[in-house]
């Protein structure tokens, strides 16, 4: 049931972003799409916030990103950092995603499908007296999809769903802005 669920709210998540992503027209067919991997220019050619909820533990959740060019077609490494606030805690995750971005034919948007390594911090502070507080370490997996659209300013908005394997969070439904590096 609890998998119906994650899967569930996972793709109502991601509907708004293909939505916005198949109505979209490409303006330029240049700077934003990648279509094979290059050797030149910065390593790190996207930066940007990035913010959304998390279920069990349920909180807001803010961030940053980078985002590396690929290294060969499609395949990227996004790590990025979150921190989680609510159900009487913080959250602070460090995570590292490889993602594989597909190209959609006549289209500007990209989706992907990704997973990571997660270390996660966490301290809880019980509301209730004689309940202890806590504090640790877990470390997890991500299993992630998500879509990229390009802006007509050059920039990239991306919205992802991301279900937490281990003592993370559940799930987690992003949403974020990248910049181009310059």
């Amino acid at each position: 049931m609890l998998k119906r669920l994650v899967v569930s709210c996972a793709i109502a998540a991601l509907l708004p972003g293909v939505a916005l992503a198949a109505t979209h027209k490409k303006a330029h067919k240049s700077s934003s799409h990648h279509s094979h991997s290059t050797r030149s220019g910065p390593m790190v050619t996207w930066w940007g916030p990035r913010l959304g909820l998390s279920s069990s533990p349920d909180q807001f959740v803010v961030g940053g990103q980078l985002d590396f060019r690929e290294f060969t077609p499609g395949l990227s490494i996004s790590p990025n950092l979150e921190f989680g606030m609510g159900d009487n805690a913080t959250w602070t995750a460090l995570n590292a995603d490889l993602k594989h971005h597909f190209v959609v034919q006549g289209a500007s948007w990209r989706p992907y499908l990704g997973g990571g390594l997660s270390v996660n911090f966490w301290n809880y502070n019980s509301p209730t007296q004689g309940v202890p507080d806590g504090s640790g370490t877990q470390m997890g997996a991500n299993l992630i999809a998500g879509a990229v659209v390009p802006t007509r300013t050059g920039s990239r908005f991306f919205t992802e769903a991301r279900i937490g394997i281990g003592d993370i969070p559940n799930l987690k439904v992003m949403a974020g802005w990248n910049f181009r590096m310059r």
